[in-house]
Order: C-alpha cells, then sequence, then structure tokens
C-alpha cells in the first residue's frame, strides 16, 4: 500500500451486511488444497493483517459462516498453512477447499488516523470542494502506486478519482462524505 491510499486491508472483501449496510464480516483468506495428513489446508492470504489467524482465534468459513477455531498457522508468501481444531486429518479439512475465510468486522485491527477499509469507503456521498455533489463511491480499484474510486452519480458520466492526498481532501465516516479537489488533466 502506497503511503498516500486512504484505504487499508484493500483485498478484504465485505459481505454478510446488516440493515446498517456495515458488513459482518470481511474475506481474508481463500482455502485452496489439503496439506499433508495432520489437516493443514494451504490457503491465499487475502488481508495484510495475518495477525488475524493466531492459534486460537476464531474465524469463519465459507458463505454460511461456520465459525473454526485455529489449531495452527503457518505464514508463506502470500500464502499460509492453517488447520483448524476438530478437523485432524485430510480427509476431514478436505470438506473445506476453495472456501472463502471470513473475519468478523468487529474484530478487525484498528488503523491509524486518515486509513480506512475499502467497506467504509464504499457507498460514501462525494462532493466537491464547493460543496457540489459528484455522486457516490461505487467501486475501489486497486492500481499498485495508488487506489482508484469509481464514482458515480444519476445522470453523470463515472468519475475515477486517485486516492491521493492532493485530490482527496476529506473523509468524513461519520457524515458518510469525501470532499474532493478534482483532478485537472494536461
Amino acid at each position: 500500500m502506497s503511503g498516500q491510499s486512504h484505504s487499508k486491508n484493500r483485498k478484504e472483501n465485505q459481505t454478510g451486511s446488516p440493515q446498517s449496510g456495515e458488513p459482518l464480516y470481511l474475506a481474508v483468506g481463500k482455502l485452496r488444497r489439503t496439506h499433508g495428513l495432520q489437516g493443514e489446508i494451504l490457503m491465499d492470504i487475502l488481508t495484510e493483517f495475518a495477525e488475524r489467524f493466531k492459534i486460537g482465534s476464531t474465524v469463519y468459513v465459507g458463505d454460511r459462516h461456520v465459525p473454526f477455531v485455529i489449531r495452527s498457522f503457518r505464514m508463506g508468501a502470500n500464502t499460509g498453512l492453517i488447520a483448524f481444531e476438530g478437523l485432524d486429518d485430510c480427509d476431514q479439512a478436505a470438506v473445506l477447499r476453495n472456501q472463502i475465510v471470513y473475519g468478523a468486522v468487529k474484530d478487525s485491527p484498528v488503523l491509524a488516523e486518515g486509513e480506512y477499509y475499502q467497506h467504509q469507503i464504499i457507498g460514501l456521498q462525494v462532493v466537491d470542494e464547493a460543496g457540489h455533489p459528484l455522486g457516490t463511491v461505487k467501486e475501489i480499484l486497486e492500481t499498485g502506486a495508488n487506489d482508484v474510486y469509481v464514482v458515480s452519480g444519476e445522470g453523470t458520466a463515472e468519475l475515477l478519482l486517485p486516492a491521493i492526498k492532493s485530490v482527496i481532501l476529506n473523509i468524513n465516516i461519520g457524515e458518510k462524505r469525501i470532499v474532493v479537489r478534482l483532478p485537472e488533466w494536461d
């Protein structure tokens, strides 16, 4: 993540939103195949916070968010080997193959001031410096250099705003609003 980006943990996807719009769970991993005979499963890591996978902590697997307690976890390069209590051999663990692993939003690490999770940014109203409405953040694109907020509104063309300090002037989660300075393109 670049220092200019306003959203953190870009790969964590929202899911299971209650009435308020705030998700209950964030996708933090994807289980692949079993590894060895002791019930370990290879997992793609979808979070910047590998500390979510502490032994004894609970994660939720699959569309039904079935809770599992982590028995062991070893980190590799963008992958991990994870095992759950009660799944002691490869046959038991194999039933979880290709499932998404979720963490509870309430258990998410607290971010530094000025950093936000994607699910906090998506849906915010965007206005220019004069307060004129530009639309709503519909999506966040990951470009490598910085995130790009996709903003669209009724009757307006889609707007792509780089998430850099010179463009994103203020994010107010409480007011559900982002104030921007529209970039001048040469």
